[in-house]
């Protein structure tokens, strides 16, 4: 059963109107924000990136996606292909309830796309080996203040200065970079007072 706040989310990701960037030549690449309901209420899917070489992302926390390849016929489906591809998770049957706007890469030269599916259950999930592990985090905890710091991340050799959410789950790294300006967006749609009303 889907909790009111989410279907208020549904609701406000279909008045949406988000900021779609102009094709360009360089690095496209899209993910998908996954909810559910959980029993702590309404849940997004992370995944933690395994540790490999020559990955600029390895070891963070994000979202299932990737780069678009030539076989892909639009973004969504590079999304959806992604997920299949990392965790074993097929987001056909599901419902896409909306999308965010389009990013650029502050530090890489990459456009992302960012398509929201809303799910139900807890469906089995197969991590390919550039994933090491998924979990589900309550919208609460990502909308906790409390939970925003200003961190230094070590990133492509070089050390920055950046917003970032500390998770619930102590064993995980910091959420920051494109993953947080996604929550964040998604966050401000949604209303972040209501992430921590009980249903």
């Amino acid at each position: 059963m889907t909790s009111s706040y989410l279907q208020q989310i549904v609701q406000r990701l279909a008045e949406h109107e988000p900021l779609l960037l102009p094709p360009w030549n360089g690095a496209q690449a899209a993910v998908a924000f996954i909810l559910r309901e959980g029993r702590q209420g309404a849940e997004a899917l992370l995944i933690e990136r395994a540790i490999r070489d020559g990955d600029p992302w390895s070891g963070n926390i994000g979202f299932p996606g990737g780069r678009i390849e030539p076989e892909d016929g639009s973004l969504k489906e590079t999304a959806q292909r992604e997920t299949r591809e990392e965790i074993g998770l097929d987001l056909s049957p599901w419902r896409e309830v909306g999308r965010l706007s389009d990013i650029s890469g502050a530090h890489l030269p990459v456009q992302v796309a960012c398509f929201v599916y809303l799910i139900t259950g807890n469906p089995p999930l197969l991590f390919s080996d550039e994933v090491k592990e998924a979990f589900w985090v309550p919208l609460a905890d990502l909308a906790d203040p409390q939970r925003r710091i200003t961190a230094k991340i070590r990133f492509c050799d070089r050390s920055v200065t950046t917003p970032a959410l500390i998770l619930p789950q102590h064993d995980k790294p910091l959420l920051w970079g494109m993953t947080y300006r996604m929550v964040s967006e998604f966050l401000e749609i949604a209303g972040t007072g209501e992430a921590t009303a009980t249903e």
